[in-house]
C-alpha cells in the first residue's frame, strides 16, 4: 500500500500559506495522494475537541493509517501528538516544525486557543511512529528555541536545527521549503 500524506497547520492559519501548497505540489508531482485539511480556526473555534473532530474523519474513511505521513506546523505537532495518543493510532512518520507542548505567552488569543492542545506524557507519541523528525529554528519570534528543544528532545528520532529560520513560515521567507522533500 503507498503511503498518503497530510499537511497540518497550525493556530489562525489555513492550508493555504506558508510552505504548505509548495509541499503539497511536491507529493503531488510524485502522483501520491495528500490532504491539507482547513481546521477551524479563532478563538471560539480553534481547540483540540473541534480540531479532533477533522481528524476522526479521516480516520473513520480509512485515510489515517500505517502507511500515513503526517507534516505539521506550529502547534499542529502537540495537536497531532495528542490526538494520535488519546486514539491510540500509528502512523508511519510524524514531521513536525517549530513543535511546542507549552504555554507562550505571546498574547491572549494565542494562548486561549493553544491551551486545549497541551497534554501530558508526549513522549507516548514515540510509541506510534516509526520515525518523527523535528524542524526548528533558532530565532523563531513566536516560540522560543529552549522550548522547541525541549519538545523535539522528548520524541524525535532526528532533529533539524536551522540557526536564521524564524518561525519557519512565509514570513520568515518559507513559501518553500525544499527540506521538508527528504521525507517523503
Amino acid at each position: 500500500m503507498k503511503n498518503n500524506y497530510i499537511i497540518i497547520h497550525g493556530s489562525f492559519g489555513s492550508p493555504f500559506v506558508n510552505w504548505f501548497p509548495y509541499l503539497r505540489n511536491e507529493i503531488e508531482k510524485r502522483d501520491l495522494t495528500v490532504y491539507t485539511p482547513d481546521f477551524p480556526t479563532g478563538v471560539d473555534y480553534q481547540n483540540y475537541n473541534n480540531w479532533s473532530k477533522v481528524l476522526e474523519s479521516y480516520v473513520s474513511a480509512g485515510i489515517i493509517n500505517e502507511n500515513t505521513i503526517i507534516y505539521a506546523h506550529s502547534i499542529a505537532p502537540v495537536f497531532v501528538s495528542h490526538f494520535l495518543v488519546s486514539n491510540n493510532i500509528k502512523v508511519k512518520k510524524l514531521v513536525f516544525v517549530c513543535g511546542f507542548n507549552n504555554y507562550l505567552g505571546i498574547n491572549e488569543e494565542y494562548d486561549t486557543v493553544n491551551k486545549t492542545m497541551y497534554f501530558d506524557n508526549l513522549e507516548t507519541v514515540k510509541n506510534l511512529s516509526e520515525e518523527i523528525i523535528c524542524f526548528y529554528s533558532k530565532n523563531d519570534p513566536y516560540v522560543k528555541y529552549e522550548t522547541e528543544k525541549e519538545f523535539a528532545d522528548k520524541i524525535a528520532t532526528k532533529q533539524i536545527v536551522i540557526d536564521d529560520g524564524g518561525h519557519l513560515n512565509s514570513e520568515s521567507g518559507y513559501t518553500e521549503f525544499p527540506q521538508l522533500l527528504e521525507f517523503i
